[in-house]
């Protein structure tokens, strides 16, 4: 069965980084499109960045210029390299891969996804 696991989450100050990654297993498609979501406390999962099937990568207005996708076809795995981070950054990161993707359409609502990880916590402190 197709199985996604994130890691690379943690706690740091404002103003600092991580790299989230996700690696995809288990899949039998030779083309997917893979996105990343997170949830903060008090909040409904919201939609941060895609990458769509011609490699191109969308993000959201609040994450714009201090988030960025990358990726290891070898590896099977996605990146999200979060920089400048702010406490409204602080979220449980999700990644989830489309097996539906044939159009570009940037960033997308959850439903257009089949299958999530289990996340992975970024917390960002003062």
């Amino acid at each position: 069965q197709v199985q996604l696991v994130e890691s690379g989450g943690g706690s740091v100050q404002v103003g600092g980084s991580l790299r989230l990654s996700c690696t995809i297993s288990g899949y039998t498609y030779s083309t997917y499109c893979m996105g990343w979501f997170r949830r903060a406390p008090g909040k409904e999962r919201e939609a941060v960045a895609a990458i769509d099937i011609d490699g191109t990568s969308t993000y959201a207005d609040s994450v714009k210029g201090r988030f960025t996708c990358s990726q290891d076809n070898a590896k099977n795995t996605v990146y999200l390299q979060v920089t400048s981070l702010k406490p409204e950054d602080t979220a449980m990161y999700y990644c989830a891969a489309d097996f539906s993707c044939f159009l570009i359409l940037g960033l997308r609502p959850e439903y257009r996804y089949n299958y999530w990880g289990q996340g992975t916590q970024v917390t960002v402190s003062s």
